[in-house]
């Protein structure tokens, strides 16, 4: 299992507990401010939604938060209105243990649609992470809100702010149902940086726009995505109150870093996955072309079988740019998979090259892919997964 360790950051604690959702493995997460913090949100544009996706979204108008909790194994989508009673609840029973108001606190819920949450395991279950609650208690709360990922991620980032340090710490689940609409997955972002809650707001949407969004395991958007970021002003660092001037841009850097650190650790634990994949589109006509080029290649599955099998079949690449009616110059386009071109000048690059492409594929667990239209100056990228023969095992059992 692979688990990082994660600095603790003044005035959060986190916790992650068993409490009987899932068969033994840890189920329910809490992450506590212990003071009010400026907390901003991004969330899923699917037309289904979960509950949790609903308070929250709800709740942050406000734009402040004390605590968030959530579980992993149910969740909580397509319920009713028992779905947002019992997400409700959630927040009743940790605004009860915390003592703070219930409408301080966030929800999320991940893991099989259509089910009821236990109410009575998850009411034991927050009382039993409020207990275990630790100023290092992140990791264990990045555990908790894994389902079927393989190892739990999480990241952080120090820096100085006005001569005092600041930490940014973030956590993130998501190896299935991946690709951000924003956003993808479940993450949750704390720092003891002081900033206004308009503020964090714009930086939560730069920067997801620029790290979770760009990342794609298989094409679907999950009905519980969010993202959020909470800031609680511990450090003692000034307040943050608008973009431009120099700390502002070193916290979005900081919040950047480990946004993009959590993206690529999503695409990397994808569902079955052996490689991690950045596909990287130059020389397009427009921003909208280059984005559209990056996400056909990365969601194509005859690209990503491809990658899987270490076969370096640029036609698949082509074909799938071509047919999302990208504009390009072929007579200028190039291919290159793990640094060796294989197409260019409107042919192959011949046997030789593809045979050394082959080999980087097949030697290597992360692959870059690199296309070059030639239509213009605008460029985008993604990180994805191979396709293997587990992601179809995973899926086909999820529920069973």
């Amino acid at each position: 299992m692979k688990v990082s360790a994660v600095p603790g950051v003044r005035g959060f604690r986190a916790s992650g507990v068993h409490c009987g959702i899932k068969v033994s493995d840890p189920d329910l997460a809490l992450i506590v401010s212990d003071r009010p913090a400026a907390a901003a949100g991004v969330f899923t544009r699917s037309t289904v939604v979960g509950a949790p996706v609903e308070l929250s979204r709800e709740r942050l108008r406000g734009g402040r938060a004390r605590a968030v909790v959530v579980n992993s194994g149910v969740a909580n989508v397509a319920m009713g209105e028992r779905g947002l009673r019992d997400a409700r609840r959630m927040t009743d029973y940790a605004a009860g243990e915390l003592g703070c108001r219930p409408d301080e606190v966030l929800v999320a819920s991940t893991g099989v649609i259509g089910e009821p949450l236990p109410m009575p395991k998850i009411k034991r279950g927050v009382a039993m992470a409020a207990e275990a609650l630790s100023e290092d208690g992140l990791s264990a709360a990045a555990e908790a809100i894994r389902t079927t990922d393989t190892f739990a991620k999480v990241a952080s980032k120090r820096i100085r702010l006005a001569g005092r340090m600041v930490t940014v710490a973030g956590i993130a689940k998501g190896s299935g149902m991946i690709e951000p609409d924003m956003a993808t997955m479940l993450s949750f972002l704390i720092s003891d940086a002081d900033a206004t809650s308009p503020y964090l707001r714009g930086v939560l949407r730069r920067v997801c726009d620029d790290t979770f969004n760009r990342v794609s395991v298989d094409g679907e958007t999950s009905t519980s995505d969010s993202v959020l970021l909470m800031a609680n002003g511990a450090s003692g660092a000034a307040r943050l109150s608008a973009a431009g001037g120099a700390d502002a841009e070193r916290f979005e850097g900081a919040v950047h870093a480990v946004a993009q650190a959590l993206a690529m650790e999503l695409a990397r634990d994808g569902e079955g996955a052996t490689k991690l994949v950045k596909v990287v589109v130059g020389g397009a006509w427009s921003a909208a072309q280059a984005r559209s080029a990056a996400r056909r290649i990365a969601n194509s599955l005859l690209v990503k079988t491809a990658i899987f099998g270490a076969d370096p079949n640029w036609g698949r690449i082509l074909q799938t740019v071509g047919a999302g009616r990208v504009r390009l110059d072929l007579a200028s386009t190039r291919i290159r998979l793990c640094g060796v071109t294989v197409f260019r000048a409107g042919a192959s690059a011949g046997p030789a090259a593809r045979k050394r492409a082959a080999a980087r594929l097949a030697e290597r667990d992360e692959v870059e892919i690199v296309v070059e239209l030639g239509a213009g100056n605008h460029s985008d990228r993604v990180w994805t997964c191979d396709l293997s023969t587990d992601y179809v095992r995973i899926n086909a059992e999820y529920t069973t």
